[in-house]
């Protein structure tokens, strides 16, 4: 992967993190087209700049993570990130295989598309609008949904999150404000797993490699506080029903180029 490859793969992920189109799919497919290698380098670059991207959110909602007056905000969210600790943890090497299959993970898109174009309809009374409002046994059933894009790979931590929320009966803001905020530990999470697990296996990171993963993060980081406002002034106004179109149309072009084989399954 050289330095132009990482920077579009960066412009990427912080466009599509926080949107429900599956972000780790978007890198996947990315890589796919331009025929990068699949090293283990690659691989640890597709998570750790997804940590990048996740670092808006704190800046974008300062007061409220450097807020220590306010414990149940942090509390909420150590309840919410346990299901997923778990289950990444015993189902990691499931998942990594399933994050180098282009084909699962278009078959997977579609069908998120495909929810995704009903939820607004399902999912239209919210009760609860507030944030503040979310509490512990709330927390960490939305903690729970976030479980599924953990065993599907493509499915979207975000859409996961979000629709998980509004079936609790959060308005589409506030699910997705939740969903950014549970974004950071889970990312902080699995980017310091990988992390370890790299430098163990490897040694260590070279001076190249470092360069590569500092502007990786940068542009992710970027990128990432544009993409939240949209996404957020967006959902206000359209809901889900366009980002279902694009989930389907993505994934049935990726089908195509597998059957012809511009990309390898």
């Amino acid at each position: 992967m050289n330095t132009i490859q990482a920077i579009l793969i960066a412009i990427i992920e912080g466009l599509t993190e926080f949107l429900p189109i599956s972000s780790t799919a978007h890198m996947v497919i990315t890589s796919a087209f331009m025929k990068i290698e699949g090293d283990a380098f690659t691989k640890y670059f597709e998570i750790c700049i997804q940590f990048g991207a996740i670092l808006s959110v704190v800046v974008l909602y300062f007061k409220k993570f450097i807020n220590f007056k306010n414990p149940a905000f942090y509390l909420k969210l150590i309840i919410a990130i346990i299901p997923s600790l778990i289950l990444g943890f015993l189902l990691n090497d499931f998942i990594d295989a399933n994050l180098e299959n282009p084909l699962f993970i278009a078959i997977i898109m579609m069908l998120g598309g495909v929810i995704l174009l009903f939820v607004d309809k399902w999912f239209n009374h919210p009760i609860i609008t507030d944030e503040n409002d979310i509490d512990h046994k709330l927390a960490l059933k939305i903690g729970l949904f976030q479980c599924l894009s953990i065993i599907f790979p493509g499915l979207s931590r975000s859409a996961s999150t979000i629709i998980g929320g509004m079936s609790q009966k959060l308005s589409r803001e506030a699910a997705a404000e939740f969903s950014f905020f549970l974004a950071v530990p889970t990312m902080f999470a699995a980017t310091s797993y990988k992390t370890l697990k790299y430098v163990k296996e490897f040694g260590g990171f070279s001076m190249d490699q470092l360069t590569t993963l500092l502007i990786g993060n940068v542009v992710a980081f970027v990128v990432a506080l544009l993409a939240i406002k949209f996404f957020i002034n967006f959902l206000k106004q359209k809901g889900f029903k366009l980002f279902g179109y694009y989930r389907i149309i993505l994934g049935a072009i990726v089908l195509i180029c597998i059957a012809t084989g511009i990309i390898d399954k």
